[in-house]
């Protein structure tokens, strides 16, 4: 194949020869100075053979352009696809940091959350056993109970007022529904008026669709944040005093039904606020 310049003398070529062939030459074969040289004449056969010759050259010299212009495209779009890949590469690595960086801090929040339930834990163990009022008494004073879907149950020396998952939260996330801080507002009113000094335990229970997959801890985690979300709304909505609750996540290890139907499994989906006799620190 020709290069550049090749081809510009392939195209050129041809024409120095013809104007040798008309003008012919000064001096032929040694003649004597000032002696005129017999011109040359060529044959049409040799006409012929020149400008067929020409042709080649000149198809050769188009072709050569074509292939350049083919390799510089081609040049063009490897250019393109690596400055493509450079910037998925750069995106992907965008995401492990920002995908590392949350998976920190989830289990940071994890880390405090389980410090914080051990802590709440040791302390209602070392505190003095103080009976509240009758169980039975004060079951009849809570007036949770008219709301609808709540229900109040005595569970040996403990009181559990059970608040469907349902009724509080979008399906499969920590995050309330509309309407759903009045519904926790009137419970914790009702809390802080009939158990003003007792501990409160808030739990968190799923269902078991997730026990049997590859994402069965996300349901102990997702029992984990909804209580979180109930407690932080008891606080600031309530005005419960924040040494007075604290936050256990069960997952579905505490089934109240069985989990093989719908409403079993909606059952199961729950906030339970446990009343216990135990009192706050003085």
């Amino acid at each position: 194949m020709l290069n550049a310049s090749e081809s510009r003398w392939a195209v050129a070529l041809p024409t120095l020869l013809l104007m040798l062939a008309a003008a012919g030459c000064s001096q032929v074969g040694g003649a004597p100075a000032g002696q005129q040289a017999a011109a040359v004449t060529l044959s049409p056969e040799q006409q012929q053979a020149i400008a067929m010759q020409t042709q080649q050259y000149q198809q050769r010299a188009a072709a050569l352009d074509r292939d350049n212009q083919e390799l510089q495209s081609m040049l063009a779009q490897s250019k393109q696809q690596a400055q493509l890949l450079q910037e998925q590469v750069a995106a992907t690595q965008t995401q492990l940091r920002d995908t590392t960086s949350r998976l920190a801090a989830l289990e940071s929040d994890n880390q405090q959350m389980r410090s914080r339930t051990s802590a709440m834990a040791a302390s209602i163990q070392t505190q003095s056993q103080a009976e509240i009022r009758s169980n039975n008494s004060l079951l009849r004073n809570l007036t949770v109970t008219n709301l609808p879907g709540i229900q109040v149950r005595q569970d040996g020396d403990v009181i559990r007022v059970e608040v469907p998952a349902d009724q509080l939260f979008n399906p499969g996330t920590a995050q309330l529904k509309y309407g759903a801080e009045d519904t926790l507002r009137s419970v914790g009113a009702d809390l802080v008026r009939n158990y003003p000094q007792q501990m409160i335990g808030i739990e968190g229970h799923t269902d078991n669709s997730l026990a049997a997959t590859s994402q069965a801890a996300a349901a102990q985690h997702l029992s984990v944040a909804q209580a979180t979300t109930v407690y932080d709304s008891l606080v600031r909505a309530s005005g419960m005093s924040p040494a007075q609750l604290f936050v256990v996540g069960h997952g579905p290890n505490h089934p109240v039904v069985s989990n093989a139907t719908d409403a079993g499994r909606a059952r199961n989906r729950r906030i339970e606020l446990v009343i216990y006799p135990e009192t706050m620190p003085r």
